[in-house]
């Protein structure tokens, strides 16, 4: 122990105060505590008061004074006890017998992947933007609760309340989800639907100004997703190219854009039977709503995309293009293509996720014409892709031919305006091999005939593994315009994102509003995810989504039941131990390792004992 001397000014006048301290032993380390206040020590010395802190001490220890000594200090003894006796209390308060035997721990939540996505959703401050929006407290809780199912473990709204109570949902929010029933996200959905477009827009901009992005590159791209069962009452679900494979099943048509960091930026839902080129328009429409007018910025779509009308709508509204020409345009350079002068090699350094990776061969050559930039592209990788699609088409199609011939030959097939319409849907099926074949049908004989037009299909075999890109950014050389059309790629893997994890499809939604707000929350899990692997990568670090979800697996919030001899259990509710991987990954994401505030309480004996029988 010793004694600090503290002094306060007040009126023109100090006032001095002496305070008892001793040293403690903490978690953090040593600390000092005040043990009493003694008042104003004069006018003894100062090199006395080492010696009344020593004696005090020696008080409180039980030490009797021997006879001579200094003048008794009893009033001093007796605030240093009180002093003293307090903070024995508050130790032992935190101290209790346990019988070890019937210590238990109950209700293991998973909280790891929870922890992480509710601390994104505050990075992003995602919930004063609902406020925001016009949403009740209630409202931005269901809406934040949902979207973290979306990013962690996808479920129906009918089996969402289920995973809500399996996992620390419930802690980490600290909301009671135990009467929660599916008609209450129902409800949810309803709510937020009209609000879609105003957190968007604020979203994007809040993460412009938390991650610097970049906007001026855009990338725009269309999927499908399909429902399951019959569905009566969205006017948008309709039958059209399905991406998934699904023809069988009525689908709507999703449109995103995406920046040059992969961050979405808008989105829209359209009719399941709308063509690509068609949603150009709307889509820009619906940036500018969200993003303002980005006056200079590129914006870079795929080949459906690709015409005349569609260049002309992106230059209207002062923005740059970068789109793969249409196969008509790639045939108008085929000896440019053919020739083996003036082509060069793009550099492309291996993924940092698999240092072994081999990367194909991509040549590249800059051609001008009529103020537009055209990038011829020859890829060893796209070489094989374009061959192994056009055997598949091709058996596919001579299948149907034959089976077209076998009809007319027995019979079943006669009049010729039918034979010339059935030739018709062969080549409307199949556009890509079609040209390559010719068919008539042989009115004297009864019998369709056709042969094979071998130099078109040898032309065509030369130009496998050849695309064309054209711009009218002058400013880029070839090796920047095929490595800013490469960035599309982005846009395809939020897709795969959004229909593996976030589980988009399929859909089981019948009302249109809520199939709309199905996938805005899928887009807002998106925002989550995306932001998640933005810091592992501007830490250096090269992973997904997917493999932090099964490290956190691991990390946990459960109840620990303690049994005291004094016949009384405390149960205290907290998080497990974060293990060295989970730290790695808080700390990466710039979020606290602590899961939640340890909850304690008392429960009578029979608590413990219902629990061992």
């Amino acid at each position: 122990m010793y004694l600090r001397q503290t002094t306060r000014r007040y009126k023109d006048k100090t006032y001095t105060n002496h305070l008892l301290v001793e040293s403690v032993h903490t978690p953090r380390g040593p600390r000092q505590r005040v043990i009493c206040s003694l008042g104003s020590l004069e006018p003894a010395p100062a090199e006395a008061w080492l010696g009344m802190a020593h004696r005090l001490e020696a008080a409180l220890q039980g030490q009797v004074s021997l006879p001579g000594s200094p003048a008794p200090i009893a009033d001093h003894t007796e605030k240093a006890r009180r002093g003293t006796r307090g903070a024995r209390r508050s130790a032992q308060a935190a101290t209790i017998e346990v019988e070890a035997d019937r210590v238990a721990m109950e209700e293991s939540r998973e909280a790891g992947s929870v922890h992480v996505g509710h601390q994104m959703w505050q990075q992003l401050r995602i919930d004063p933007i609902l406020r925001r929006a016009g949403l009740s407290p209630r409202a931005r809780v269901l809406t934040e609760a949902m979207t973290l199912n979306r990013l962690i473990a996808p479920r129906s709204e009918h089996a969402m309340p289920d995973w809500m109570r399996r996992t620390a949902l419930s802690d980490i929010l600290r909301v009671d989800f135990s009467a929660l029933d599916d008609d209450v996200l129902y409800r949810n959905l309803d709510r937020l639907h009209p609000k879609r477009e105003s957190i968007e827009r604020e979203l994007a901009a809040q993460e412009k100004t938390l991650f610097n992005l970049d906007n001026t590159v855009y990338l725009y791209d269309l999927t499908s997703t399909y429902f399951e069962g019959q569905v009566r009452r969205n006017p948008q679900a309709k039958r059209g190219y399905s991406r998934d494979q699904r023809p069988d099943c009525k689908q709507v048509v999703v449109g995103l854009v995406l920046d040059r960091d992969g961050f979405p930026k808008a989105h829209e839902v359209f009719d399941g039977n709308l063509q690509d080129h068609r949603s150009l328009a709307p889509m820009l429409d619906a940036l500018e709503k969200r993003a303002g007018k980005p006056a200079g910025a590129t914006v870079i779509v795929d080949r459906g995309m690709a015409y005349a009308e569609n260049l002309a709508q992106i230059r209207e509204r002062g923005l740059h293009y970068l789109v793969a020409g249409l196969q008509s345009e790639r045939n108008a350079w085929r000896e440019d293509f053919e020739h083996d002068e003036g082509w060069e090699d793009v550099v492309r350094v291996p993924s940092p996720r698999n240092p072994l990776q081999k990367k194909t061969r991509v040549q590249i050559k800059r051609r001008s014409k009529d103020d537009v930039v055209y990038i011829l592209c020859r890829s060893e990788g796209r070489e094989d892709k374009d061959r192994a699609i056009r055997e598949k088409h091709e058996q596919k199609f001579l299948a149907d031919v034959q089976k077209l011939q076998q009809r007319v030959a027995k019979g079943r097939l006669k009049q010729p305006d039918q034979i010339q319409q059935a030739i018709g849907r062969l080549r409307e099926r199949y556009p890509r091999v079609a040209r390559y074949y010719a068919i008539a049908y042989d009115a004297d004989h009864a019998q369709l005939v056709w042969h094979e037009h071998a130099d078109k299909k040898a032309r065509a075999t030369k130009l496998d593994g050849s695309y064309l890109l054209k711009t009218d950014r002058h400013d880029l050389t070839a090796d920047d315009i095929w490595r800013t059309y490469i960035l599309l790629t982005r846009v395809e893997a939020a897709f795969r994102a959004m229909k593996s994890p976030l589980m988009e499809r399929p859909i089981f939604h019948h009302l249109q509003h809520r199939t709309q707000t199905h996938i805005f929350l899928c887009v807002l899990a998106y925002h989550l995810l995306t932001a998640i692997e933005h810091r592992f990568l501007q830490a250096g670090i090269h992973t997904s989504w997917w493999t932090l979800r099964q490290q956190l697996s691991t990390h946990h919030v459960a109840t620990i039941v303690l049994p005291t001899t004094s016949g009384r259990v405390l149960t205290i509710r907290k998080g497990t131990t974060p293990e060295p991987v989970h730290r790695d990954i808080y700390t990466t994401l710039r979020i606290p390792a602590e899961v939640m505030r340890p909850v304690k309480s008392w429960q009578p004996r029979k608590y413990s004992d219902d629990n061992k029988r």
